[in-house]
């Protein structure tokens, strides 16, 4: 269910906004004092957390890379990445509050479970590569949840220039996602399986 914003409403006095859902009004200082809201900017910190540890991470896995075009698709995501933070911030703006980073659980672990695979296999190999895509595609995953979840959110709130960026970061998560699976399908994960 879309949401739809109003301004300047004749009920409503110059700076307040109110939103409609479900045939009911909700003035937007409400909104923002409502259990959803502090939730979709608490998980909005959690992703701003992941997506700048994220692009530390991806330094590394590029680093290990064996083959050039995984070190490329790896090159290209971190650039990517530094756009979805950018993105997230001009969310945060949207939505009126402060860009602040909560420290976040799960991409640290996926992050380690990554490091793992680098120390635990062999440094040129196509296995490491093959490690490394379904390393990559973990944090991937992770990330098409959270800004799948989030989008629908911002929607249900009526933040539809929030929800625009999100959706738009979601589908280069889930292009991202794809381009691996490519990459290890074509190549890699065959190779891997020749390494004795």
């Amino acid at each position: 269910m879309a949401t739809k914003t109003a301004e300047n409403t004749n009920a409503t006095t110059a700076t307040e906004k109110k939103a409609t859902v479900d045939n009911a009004t909700v003035k937007s200082s409400e909104m923002k004092s409502s259990p959803l809201h502090k939730f979709f900017v608490d998980a909005l910190k959690d992703i701003y957390y992941a997506e700048n540890a994220i692009i530390d991470a991806l330094g590394k896995l590029q680093e290990a890379a064996t083959t050039e075009e995984l070190k490329d698709a790896f090159e290209d995501h971190q650039l990517q990445t530094k756009k979805h933070v950018s993105r997230l911030e001009k969310v945060f703006k949207l939505i009126d509050e402060k860009p602040e980073k909560k420290e976040c659980e799960a991409i640290k672990g996926l992050i380690k479970e990554g490091e793992e695979v680098i120390k635990s296999t062999e440094e040129g190999s196509m296995t490491r590569d093959a490690a490394l895509i379904i390393a990559a595609q973990k944090v991937e995953h992770y990330e098409i949840a959270t800004y799948g979840g989030l989008a629908q959110l911002a929607i249900t709130m009526g933040h539809d220039k929030a929800a625009d960026l999100l959706e738009k970061t979601l589908q280069e998560e889930e292009d991202t996602d794809y381009n691996l699976t490519e990459i290890a399908e074509t190549s890699i994960n065959f190779d891997a399986e020749q390494e004795g």
